[in-house]
């Protein structure tokens, strides 16, 4: 089992401190949901944004549904052998259950998000709590926890599918953010930090490509 986890996601409600900006204002009128409710967008709420520490890492659910549905559609998952979460910027951990298909639609998606992060339940197909990266690593009991970051030592895809086919009980964590590294806080969760590309790649090709090399070294996956 592999534990796939989106770090940092660009994934959260507006944020109190901007929900009174025309931009949201307008957004939440013209969608008819409270301010409180709606997922943070940088195409919608770009000029309210600025206020925003670490606000060029933020308001992308749309990365974040593409990295899923990457994570989702392969053999691998659907076979029960990858286990996904999303960490967000402000310290929430959602816990996908094993299978869910992510829907399809991004609409469809950001009422699901917007849903479970103001809902927040603790059973269901997605269920979330409050978890740093670190806490989440230990809830896990992981015997190995790599990176993926242009900041680490260089490897190739395979190389680092042969580590975590070795080990009991991985967890991969990518970044879930559009632009910036990890934060010292995750970077302490950390065995291991690596690079598989010398230029940035989206978090869906990461994904997709890591899950592959993965399936072609996994013990009797293609008997």
């Amino acid at each position: 089992m592999l534990n796939l986890v989106l770090a940092e996601s660009a994934l959260e409600l507006v944020p109190k401190e901007i929900r009174k900006q025309p931009a949201v204002v307008n957004d939440s009128k013209r969608r008819g949901v409270d301010a409180s409710g709606i997922l943070l967008d940088r195409s919608f709420h770009h000029s309210a944004m600025d206020r925003l520490k670490d606000s060029d890492k933020r308001g992308r659910p749309d990365l974040v549904h593409a990295a899923l549905l990457s994570a989702t559609g392969t053999p691998l998952y659907l076979r029960g052998m990858v286990k996904v979460f999303v960490h967000t910027h402000d310290d929430w951990v959602l816990e996908i259950e094993p299978k869910t298909r992510i829907p399809k639609n991004y609409l469809r998606f950001r009422g699901l998000m917007e849903k479970v992060l103001v809902e927040k339940p603790r059973k269901g197909l997605v269920v979330v709590y409050p978890m740093r990266i670190k806490e989440l690593t230990g809830r896990l009991s992981a015997d190995l926890v790599v990176g993926l970051s242009v900041q680490g030592k260089t490897t190739t895809l395979r190389e680092l599918a042969r580590l975590l086919v070795a080990a009991k009980n991985p967890v991969v964590v990518v970044g879930g953010f559009p632009h910036g590294h990890f934060s010292e806080g995750t970077l302490t969760a950390l065995d291991q930090l690596v690079r598989i590309h010398a230029d940035p790649i989206e978090a869906h090709v990461v994904v997709s490509r890591l899950l592959y090399e993965l399936e072609m070294r996994s013990e009797g996956f293609n008997d």
